[in-house]
């Protein structure tokens, strides 16, 4: 797996976001573009547990399922 820079950089912008549920929807759905699908099971696995105790970003989730 070569490292990108991108999957790490969209982890910083999802942390940023976290506060507005749509801004992170949206930053969500881009991630959901860009990223190769192996990034985005590492992002799945990163969401689930950076969204553990935020309720309100939950039902966002099932962007990248």
């Amino acid at each position: 797996m070569p490292y990108r820079m991108i999957y790490d950089h969209t982890k910083i912008i999802l942390e940023k976001v976290s506060t507005d549920p749509s801004l992170f929807c949206k930053e969500l759905r881009k991630a959901n573009k860009n990223l190769l699908p192996y990034e985005i099971e590492l992002l799945r696995i990163w969401l689930v547990k950076f969204t553990n105790g935020k309720p309100e970003l939950i039902p966002y989730l099932r962007i990248v399922n």
